[in-house]
């Protein structure tokens, strides 16, 4: 009862955040938190650390902005396209990654990122370092005008709250606590008949899928497709911000992704601001440091907050809760013992 009141108040405050703030920019906030999310399936609820995750963000987004840019197809058909792409991408890295276990599987994944990385270099549909330029918006159900950035805001948000309820249904699901039993222990998951390769298959295109869907849509917010979206540097981000928010929780993903992409885009403001309120010049040049401040971030969190922020709170609540249970339950046997 109690989560679903905060996703309902989670849902008052998205529903009525464009007004108070950029709708594009909370647009690509949206999505790098479903990427967070649907990379947390697999990290935080599978076991599984994939250092290759750029390759189907990205390549979902070029998948959708050369489809959009070049052959008119409607907004919807464009991201489904790009999300059949990244999961026909995912089922080949998959099968090749899962006959691996522990830094073998994370190695593979990134050595078959980086030949994604080096085809969309070289690529004529991608433009290589130039990127995908002026991909169109177009319409809904070739109805609903989304050049319009409030109107694309709820698109988006719909689509980010969609994906968002497939994970936590996948998660609480038989399904899903298989994946939970091959992550504590696959051995045993195993004598008990389950395939444990086929359940990794399965969740990693999932989770491919979902990462494509969130490219695919920060594409078309942005207008435009670059090869950063592709690099390898993208697949460590997105393992910053789940760590960062919590590991194996569902909101910490998207606490992370908010953090790590709001100091990206917002850090050299803020540093004018306090160059001007301080007098210390020093400040201005925060814009430029965004890596030093989100390494620093990351070093404190493994130092001080190894379940991230999500999971150290839940952590101090239970903890809180238990402290008051036992405290009751021994004032109830203090005022039995006054009593006889």
């Amino acid at each position: 009862m109690n989560k679903r009141i905060g996703y309902g108040l989670v849902l008052a405050l998205a529903l009525a955040a464009p007004f108070f703030g950029y709708p594009v920019f909370l647009m690509k906030l949206l999505c790098f938190a479903l990427f967070a999310c649907a990379f947390n399936l697999l990290i935080g609820f599978t076991g599984l650390l994939s250092f290759g995750h750029a390759a189907f963000f990205g390549s979902a987004g070029y998948v959708t902005g050369h489809l959009l840019a070049t052959s008119g197809l409607p907004f919807e058909l464009g991201i489904l396209a790009g999300v059949a792409a990244s999961s026909l991408l995912g089922l080949a890295i998959g099968a090749l990654a899962i006959r691996r276990q522990g830094i073998y599987f994370s190695m593979i994944t990134l050595a078959l990122a980086q030949m994604v990385y080096f085809a969309a270099l070289r690529s004529p549909y991608t433009h290589g370092e130039d990127g995908l330029q002026g991909v169109p918006r177009g319409r809904l159900f070739g109805a609903i005008d989304l050049s319009n950035d409030l109107t694309l805001y709820y698109v988006v948000l719909a689509i980010v709250v969609a994906g968002f309820a497939l994970i936590v249904r996948v998660v609480h699901s038989p399904f899903g606590q298989v994946l939970k039993a091959i992550k504590e222990n696959e051995p045993r998951a195993i004598s008990l008949g389950y395939d444990a390769d086929r359940y990794k298959l399965l969740a990693f295109v999932l989770s491919s899928a979902l990462t494509g869907l969130a490219g695919a849509t920060k594409t078309v917010v942005l207008g435009f497709e670059t090869l950063t979206d592709v690099h390898w540097t993208m697949s460590g981000l997105v393992v910053l911000m789940t760590l960062v928010g919590g590991m194996g929780t569902m909101a910490g993903p998207i606490i992370g992704a908010f953090l790590i992409v709001a100091l990206e885009n917002k850090l050299g403001e803020f540093g004018t601001w306090l160059a001007d309120k301080s007098g210390v010049a020093w400040f201005s040049t925060l814009g430029e440091s965004v890596g030093m401040v989100t390494g620093l971030i990351f070093i404190v969190c493994v130092l001080l907050f190894r379940r991230g922020i999500v999971g150290e709170l839940g952590a101090l609540f239970a903890r809180g809760a238990r402290n008051r249970k036992v405290a009751g339950a021994n004032m109830a046997i203090d005022t039995e013992r006054e009593a006889a």
